[in-house]
């Protein structure tokens, strides 16, 4: 199979499974890791070996900003305890259950190379727990602990990653160098984070133009990880660092037209990185498989299900611990945050999905040591990433619906705080248009046409907090209008349209009127 085939067949493929997740309603790491699979094993597909650097300096920076710039920094800290327990404390413990059990079950695996392998499936990724707790409305607490845990626990694991390759390549560790190590990496990223974001800050003060503020978003994740990897401390700390500073100031950076272009730029971004991820294990695994041609498949399906095993157990046994010992033994905690129901510590139990960022950490483990030797256990480190990836995925993802299900754990909290939010937004325009109708440069017809628009906003969102059968059915209303709105605005982009086939104005102007069409569409909530 020739590479343009090949491409053609990777890119098919993976646009036919996100429209099937989309149609079931999955969330598409699920089915990507499968379709993966199923191109890497397919007849004809060439050996397919990666440069290991280039998926650390590629796709991780863009990933772990994106993951922290859309956080929320108030809820992090509100959960903090919560989330540092898990991403901090779980991330070690993982780290070093899982390194016993494989150096255990797995013969002659080092224990260099078992806590590298530890480290690798010691993060949780939140695409697919998300997605699912996201879409079954489930109390905003554990949406919260799940993001911020994967947020921070990516930045925890992957320091312990490089501290445990260093390890392996150098041939030497010492636990007082590898513990002053790890708090240097951590406290340096995030001076380099805080040092590039207040100079991207700065500067994307002074720029209104959305093209350039686009690259500029795009790059920040390299301006601080580069910098940071040739100091030789953490650049995966510095650009989640970054990430959460420009994503607190963002609304002060970023116009509103500009708004919606990065935002849009960065959701396709993160999404076409993880879904070349997930097929690039698929390409690589035949090869890998074939590395591993001296165990049987018995022995590969044991050490994968011992090592999956000990990853979803000791998340389970941890869970009760986090989120009820300091509770226990702390009277002010208990006091200032109530026990949480148990239904959410099992959520949060069973949402740890492994995904894009174990998958990354295992690709880039280097080919050699630097004796010249080939990396220990590489490929079966690979291979056991992989697995631990599609058991998750597949256990915990497709049964995460069922168990929110039986366990009754809505919450329709994230409704009434946006209808609270755009309540308050609508009164504070309301004042805003009585203070601007004092103003000379201001017409009474255009105040109460815009003030008659606000007053029926409002009196909608307030009645969302009344009894359904209490009044008039706004939601009805409002949904009609809307209708006719956007009958309205699609008459306006057939003529237009027209006048383009016609010649009458160019494709450059077409594409600004729709453009503006499209603005009044996405903001119809009257």
């Amino acid at each position: 199979m020739s590479t343009d085939v090949l491409v053609l067949v990777v890119l098919a493929t993976v646009l036919l499974l996100i429209v099937i997740s989309d149609r079931l309603e999955l969330p598409y790491p699920i089915l990507l890791v499968l379709g993966g699979l199923g191109i890497g094993f397919a007849p004809g597909v060439p050996e397919f070996r990666l440069n290991p650097d280039v998926v650390l300096l590629i796709v991780l920076p863009p990933l772990l900003y994106s993951a922290a710039f859309f956080s929320s920094l108030r809820e992090l800290r509100t959960n903090l305890r919560s989330i540092s327990l898990l991403s901090i404390g779980l991330v070690l413990a993982t780290m070093g259950v899982v390194a016993t059990v494989a150096h255990a079950v797995v013969p002659g695996m080092s224990w260099e190379a078992a806590f590298v392998l530890g480290a690798i499936v010691s993060p949780t990724d939140p695409v697919a727990a998300t997605a699912i707790l996201q879409r079954l409305n489930v109390p905003r607490r554990v949406v919260t602990v799940v993001e911020g845990e994967s947020l921070i626990n990516d930045a925890t694991a992957l320091v312990a990653y490089r501290v445990a390759v260093v390890a392996v390549v150098s041939g030497s560790f010492s636990l007082l160098d590898a513990g002053a190590r790890f708090v240097l990496n951590v406290v340096a990223g995030a001076a380099i984070g805080l040092a590039v974001g207040w100079v991207v800050a700065r500067l994307r003060r002074s720029i209104e133009n959305p093209p350039v503020e686009m690259a500029i978003s795009v790059s920040t994740a390299y301006f601080a990880y580069l910098p940071a990897q040739a100091l030789g401390v953490s650049g995966v700390i510095a650009a989640a660092t970054v990430g959460v500073y420009l994503g607190w100031l963002a609304p002060q950076l970023i116009s509103p037209s500009t708004r919606l272009q990065v935002y849009g730029v960065w959701e396709v971004t993160v999404f076409f990185l993880n879904s070349f991820l997930f097929v690039l294990i698929g390409l690589q695994l035949p090869t890998i498989v074939d590395s591993l041609s001296g165990r049987s498949a018995g022995q590969l399906v044991l050490y994968a299900a011992a090592v999956g095993g000990a990853v979803i157990l000791i998340r389970i046994l941890s869970a009760p611990f986090v989120a009820y010992l300091p509770r226990y033994l702390f009277r002010s905690i208990r006091e200032r945050d109530p026990y949480p129901p148990w239904q959410q510590v099992v959520l949060v139990a069973w949402s740890g999905m492994r995904g894009a960022v174990s998958l990354a950490a295992a690709l880039a483990l280097p080919l050699t040591t630097d004796a010249g030797a080939p990396f220990p256990e590489r490929d079966l480190i690979v291979f056991l990433t992989f697995s631990v990836i599609v058991t998750t995925l597949l256990l915990q993802g497709l049964t995460l619906p069922l168990l929110i299900r039986r366990l009754d754990v809505h919450d329709d909290y994230e409704v009434r705080a946006e209808s609270k939010a755009r309540l308050r937004a609508a009164k504070a325009a309301l004042r805003r248009l009585d203070e601007l109708r004092e103003e000379d440069w201001t017409r009474d017809d255009t105040v109460d046409r815009m003030r008659a628009m606000y007053e029926y906003r409002t009196r909608r969102f307030t009645a969302r907090f009344r009894d359904p059968g209490d009044g008039e059915d706004y939601e009805a209303r409002s949904e009609a209008y809307q209708r006719a709105f956007r009958e309205v605005l699609q008459a306006q982009r057939d003529a237009i349209v027209e006048m383009r086939n016609q010649g009458t104005i160019s494709s450059e102007t077409m594409h600004r009127i729709e453009r503006d069409l499209d603005l009044e569409d996405s903001r119809l909530e009257i």
